[in-house]
């Protein structure tokens, strides 16, 4: 059944195609320069492995692939919640400025600490630009298209991955790590742009009192059916981060907030786990570095598509069985790779299936986390969401890197990670069908319906 929502059908806000595809663009862009920081870490583990002079361990390794996820743990909570406080807009330039910046500083590193150092203070970004292009993303959508849009726009991440794969397979070798890692400040480029033409949020101005300034964009943006007064019933004034917090975990919120974050954990751990280990998994399996890294490549491409596709299957059957269902092919699939022989087309096709079920999946399903929330607090939840599945992504690297060093098969890379997918997968199928309405919870008159899958 496709989902129903009141609560995004928002009075007063309906966005022109112009407008809505400026905005995902624009977001998009910016995921796929996250999505660079973050995937380069595993395109250069096998490089770091043999560094002639940091002589790092496999468990040092995860230590450093996990810092930047440290980082966007506190970026996730507080620059989310800035963004809730100041605008999207000024938030998203700061956080890719931010992690652009952090990346030059990671290339010229002298030791291993300084490398993470840098590497932290960009998670700071990473984390918050998520939750403002997550929320600008929605805002700007019209109902029927959110998760499909959502999923384009979040497609950036595992398109901004396989560049990194794809750079490091054509430059690693001859140019070495450092060059393939300053090559993630390329998105400074990006800043004048979303200066120019990224719009604030029409609904966050119109509860932060400021409704000439709202009309004024609205008028800019060619929004004839703008009413400011139709998103303030919607919405209702702010009441800071107690009374978000408060309403994430309200009577009959709770169990769904416990659900969807322990999902958001365990997604993430396979993600990044598998991200940062993968080429040198493979490279274990006989492979050479090129091949090595084209598995990674493969692992990225079938996520972007596998995102769309999920995030379209989602707008049609609903995104909670979609999501799901989705985990369970990739537990499948990332299992599956522990059986030998088959050949390489066949280990070329569960890993493309593993990352359609892991970051392709996990795409609608940050979607579907925002959809859970009022608007008023929607950034703000989905900063909480993402930082806590922060405690996944730092768990998948140093899982993968202690695994690496107790020589232990590497079949058990697969099936720790395969079991994290089903635990996802349930956790997901487990959240109630509907939840009690925020608006409702924090005690507004306005009814605020959430989505029925």
């Amino acid at each position: 059944m496709k989902p129903t929502s009141a609560t995004n059908a928002l009075p007063g806000l309906s966005p022109t195609p112009r407008t809505t595809y400026t905005v995902l663009l624009l977001c998009f862009l910016a995921i796929v320069s996250e999505g660079y920081d973050v995937g380069v870490m595993g395109v250069i583990v096998p490089a770091l492995l043999h560094d002639s002079q940091w002589h790092l361990t496999p468990v040092q390794i995860g230590e450093m692939g996990s810092a930047a996820l440290f980082g966007t743990l506190f970026g996730s909570y507080f620059i989310g919640f800035l963004s809730d406080m100041l605008g999207r807009k000024p938030l998203m330039i700061g956080c890719v400025a931010l992690f652009s910046l952090s990346m030059i500083g990671a290339a010229w590193a002298p030791s291993p600490l300084a490398f993470s150092i840098a590497r932290f203070i960009g998670g700071l970004g990473l984390g918050g630009v998520i939750s403002a292009a997550a929320a600008l993303t929605v805002e700007y959508s019209p109902v029927a298209r959110r998760n499909l849009n959502f999923a384009l726009m979040y497609s950036g991440y595992s398109l901004g991955a396989l560049l990194s794969a794809l750079i490091g397979m054509a430059y690693l070798p001859s140019h070495g790590w450092r060059f393939v890692v300053a090559l993630g400040a390329a998105p400074l480029l990006l800043v004048p742009v979303l200066m120019i033409y990224l719009p604030e949020s029409l609904q966050l101005l119109v509860e932060r009192g400021k409704t000439r300034e709202a009309g004024t964009l609205a008028a800019r943006l060619g929004l004839r059916d703008f009413d400011a007064n139709a998103l303030r019933v919607v919405r209702g004034p702010s009441e800071g981060w107690l009374a978000s917090v408060r309403a994430i975990f309200s009577r009959g919120q709770a169990s769904t907030t416990f659900c969807l974050w322990l999902a958001q954990i365990a997604a993430v751990m396979v993600i990044y786990g598998l991200g940062t280990w993968l080429p040198q998994i493979m490279r274990k399996l006989g492979y050479e570095l090129g091949p090595s890294l084209s598995f990674l490549a493969v692992f990225m491409l079938s996520s972007a598509v596998g995102g769309v596709v999920m995030g379209r299957v989602s707008d049609r059957l609903g995104a909670r069985r979609t999501i799901a269902g989705g985990y369970v092919i990739g537990a499948l699939a990332i299992a599956l790779l522990t059986v030998p022989g088959g050949g390489l087309l066949r280990n070329y096709t569960l890993v493309a299936l593993a990352g359609l079920g892991s970051v392709g999946v996990a795409m609608v399903q940050l979607g579907h986390i925002a959809t859970y929330y009022a608007a008023s607090i929607r950034a703000s939840a989905t900063g909480w969401a993402v930082g806590v599945g922060r405690f996944g992504a730092m768990a998948g690297p140093i899982i993968g890197g202690y695994l690496a060093a107790q020589s232990v098969d590497v079949k058990w890379n697969f099936y720790v990670f395969a079991c994290a997918s089903l635990v996802a997968g349930i956790a997901i199928i487990s959240t109630p069908r509907t939840s009690v309405t925020v608006a409702d919870a924090v005690g507004k008159d306005a009814q605020l319906d959430t989505p029925a899958h």
